[in-house]
């Protein structure tokens, strides 16, 4: 595993290294990610985890998410 996704940067950073993330975002839930102006106004200071909080989503299955698509989850 060569990609690292880190749940304390922002969504946007995320997104900037690694374009692929909004997909397996979707997958889990996070159903705003796709749209352009959420991820260029919220996504600069919504991180991952905040987000995983505010819908409700278990911090293990966005970990399994990353995991299964050969990301290394850092917290």
């Amino acid at each position: 595993m060569d990609k690292e996704v880190d749940l304390n940067k922002s969504v946007y950073e995320l997104y900037s290294q690694h374009p692929e993330i909004v997909q397996i975002m979707q997958d889990i839930g996070f159903k705003d990610i796709a749209n352009p102006a959420m991820l260029n106004t919220a996504g600069r200071f919504m991180t991952i985890a905040k987000g995983a909080a505010m819908k409700n989503i278990d911090m293990d299955i966005i970990k399994q998410a990353f995991e299964a698509k050969g990301f290394r989850v850092l917290v």
